[in-house]
Formats: structure tokens, sequence, C-alpha cells
């Protein structure tokens, strides 16, 4: 029997666990959910006989270490700054591990070790990072081995909010952590344009967008922290232009960019009694001191970058009507985080929505067979606020993965990201079971 012990039992982990799951019984897995909320991990488990729940403070190292002792694999399910003791600690002991998080410097320094035991540390392999990498690199392969070159990459990625339950004009609900959305883009983003390298910095992220079209619609897309990396592993490395986005509603990235001007987005400082305070005086207090309403002070303050959509956007959330906030204090961004995931929630019946989209552009001179661009679209959509695309689309790559390296389909040991055959024509041919299928579009 091979014991499977998910660490994290959160938003992300409905679908992970279920499958594996109900593929316990056919491949002799005991499966493990341990949580710090012992109720929360119960409520993942769904009364399978394979499945077991426990309580499990993280920073407890002699009880982690007792937990990753009893395993044969290892999922954690932490948010990403938390990986690092449980990784090292599956390396100490020697046992396999997965993450949906990007491979870290730290992550990558365990790479000689893991391979000398001879365990794997599979890593981005959820959604975006994940799915993308692994129908980028099947499309890239096949080009490459007709003769086709890809001289120009762009691979778009979003977690929205379906149309029927768009009801906001944000266009957008939590889906999964709302911090990284809160904090998304306050890294200097890299990539690669007509063979330069060019950098957008955190003041210029969403004003300096794309238009991207999927089925028909359109969406702003935002450059990502870092595209330059993947330029290698991708095997690009005669590429002009890598470019890796975020999609978001038309007008999002206007309205966002208004909170990243004031600094509500900042999380470097931490602002006391804020419960004796409304939003609306919190605002005030990041606007320039002058007579008039908030309202019109924010108009002025932002002058022509705001036009009267994205001031309506702000007024939706609540900051002109003097609501109360409920913490004592907190970091702008942990303030402004408090009243979104309020505004923000995802109702009971309310469906999210997951869309990606890779363009390539090929150079066919030695093989005129091969099209000139491929367009290479994905959407999902979720069934309800607990079974969503992004709980989908995160937790069955990783459990297909997983599953796949314990029934022997792929045995690469060291740090892994799902770029290679062997782990990714598996996944995406199951994928496509569950409803996750890419549309490809040949542009002669």
């Amino acid at each position: 029997m091979k014991n499977i012990l998910v660490i994290g039992a959160g938003r992300s982990t409905v679908s992970l666990i279920g499958y594996l799951l109900e593929n316990a019984a056919a491949n002799n897995w005991q499966v493990t959910v341990a949580d710090m909320s012992l109720d929360l991990a119960k409520s993942k488990t769904m009364g399978y006989p394979q499945a077991k729940a426990i309580q499990l403070d993280i920073d407890n190292k002699e009880q982690r270490m007792q937990e990753i002792q009893k395993a044969d694999f290892v999922i954690s399910m932490l948010p990403a700054f938390m990986h690092l003791p449980v990784i090292k600690d599956c390396v100490a002991a020697g046992k396999h591990v997965a993450t949906a998080s990007y491979v870290s410097p730290e992550m990558q320094a365990l790479d000689a070790e893991a391979k000398k035991k001879s365990i794997l540390l599979l890593n981005e392999c959820g959604l975006d990072p994940g799915i993308d990498h692994a129908s980028a690199m099947k499309v890239i392969d096949e080009v490459q081995g007709k003769g086709g070159e890809i001289v120009s990459f762009k691979s778009y990625c979003g977690g929205l909010v379906a149309p029927e339950s768009n009801d906001n004009p944000w266009g957008y609900k939590f889906s999964w952590n709302p911090r990284n959305v809160i904090v998304a883009g306050q890294a200097t983003a890299q990539y690669l344009e007509n063979g330069e390298i060019k950098y957008i910095p955190y003041n210029r992220i969403f004003t300096q967008t794309d238009a991207i079209e999927v089925e028909g619609i359109k969406y702003d897309a935002y450059a990502n922290r870092d595209s330059l990396s993947y330029i290698h592993p991708y095997k690009l490395d005669t590429a002009k232009t890598i470019l890796r986005g975020t999609l978001r509603q038309t007008g999002y990235c206007k309205a966002w960019n208004v909170f990243v001007k004031l600094g509500l987005t900042d999380d470097t400082f931490v602002i006391k009694d804020t419960n004796t305070k409304t939003y609306t005086q919190l605002l005030q207090s990041f606007l320039p001191n002058k007579a008039g309403s908030v309202k019109q002070n924010l108009i002025d303050f932002i002058g022509t970058e705001a036009d009267a959509a994205c001031i309506a956007m702000i007024e939706w959330l609540g900051f002109f009507d003097n609501v109360k906030i409920e913490l004592a204090q907190g970091t702008p961004a942990q303030l402004l985080q408090h009243l979104l995931e309020k505004k923000w929630l995802l109702k009971p019946n309310d469906k999210d929505l997951v869309v990606m989209q890779h363009q390539f552009e090929i150079d066919n001179s030695k093989n005129k067979t091969l099209p000139k661009k491929i367009i290479s679209s994905l959407v999902v959509t979720g069934t309800d606020q607990h079974h969503t695309a992004m709980a989908k689309t995160v937790g069955l790559p990783l459990a297909i993965a997983v599953k796949n390296f314990l029934t022997g389909k792929f045995r690469l040991t060291g740090v892994q990201i799902p770029i290679h055959k062997e782990i990714y024509e598996p996944l995406l041919q199951e994928l496509e079971q569950h409803g996750i299928s890419f549309k490809e579009e040949y542009i002669a």
C-alpha cells in the first residue's frame, strides 16, 4: 500500500483530494489529509474508507516529520512561502513531494540531493504554472519536431467569474488565494520583445496592457513578473518574443491601478486603530489634503488616467459610503483585501471561469506544411462556489501527475516541472477526459 499525505485542505484542494480518493481503491492507496483545522480536513475526505483526516500544526517540526516519514508521497498545498520546511523534511526523509507552486531558488538548491536519493520534487503542476507548461510544450515539441521554429510565444491565463455569475463591474470574484491577487504585479515584469529584454516596473504594470480575445470575449492582459526564466526550459533560445501574462476583464487594470497609485496595495507598513475608521476615511488619508468630497478629491488626484467607469468601480466597492473597517490594524493591502473578500465573494451557486491562451508565431521556411501561427485556447467553467474551475484546474493536474508517477508512467527525479513529454502527454490526455481541453486554431 502507498501512503499519500496531502498537507493543506484549502479551497484549491477539492478536485485534488477527490481524484486521489476516487482512485485510491484501484491503486491501493491510503490518503491522509492534514490541516490545522481538523474539521476542514475531515470535510475533504468525504467518508472514503481509504481516507484519513488529521490535525497538523505545520510549525511543529516533530509532528510534521512524523507524518512525512509515514508517507510514500507528499503533496504540499500550503501557501508558497510555507513549502520549504516541508520540502526539506521530505528530502531528509527520502520522500517524493509535489506542489503547484513556482520553483524557488531554495527549492532548486535541493535538486542535487533529491537526485542523489532518487526522489522526485515536482513543482509548477497546477494551472498557471502547470497546465500552461504542459500544453505549451506539446505544441512546441510538435512544431520543432517537424522542422519549424517558434519565433514568438505569448501565453496568458486568468481566473475570472463566469458571465452568468458576473454581477459586479470588476468582473472578478475570488476563486483562489485573495492575498496573491492583492499583491499581484509588485515585482518588476521581465520579458523578451523583438530580441530585446524589456522591463515593466510595478507603477506601470496595470497601465501597459494588451487586449486579448478568447472565444469572442476581450480581456485586459498584464505582464507576469518573469517570462525570461522559461526561455531555456521551453527550448525557445532562438525566439525573439516571449511573454507570459495574466487576464482580467476589460477595464479591471485601469481601475486596479488607482489602488496602486494611491498606495492601497502597499504591504510594507501597518496602520493602527483602523476599526475606529471607515474605508472612506482610509481613502482620504491617501489623498492630498484639499477641500471637496472624497470622490472629487480622488478624481482630481487620478486625473485623466481614470474615466467615469473606473471611478464607478471604486464607488461600487463602498469607498464613498463610510463602510466601517473591521480590522483593528493592518497594512493598506490587508485592509483592502478584507473589504474585497466581502465584495468579491463567490456566492453558493456562482460559477468561476478559467481562461488560457497560447499564441505561437512560427518560421515554417523548412516545412511549408506548418502554419505560420497557432492559437491554442482553453476555457473551463466551474460548477459552484466549492467545485470551482480554479480548484479543478489546479488540483487535477497535480493529482494525475502523482498517480502517473506512482504507477510508473514516468520516473524522473530531482526538481521537475511538467515540460517533459513523459509527464505532459499522459497528463493532457487524461485532463481531456475531465473537460480540460484546448482548441487550436491554425493560421497559414
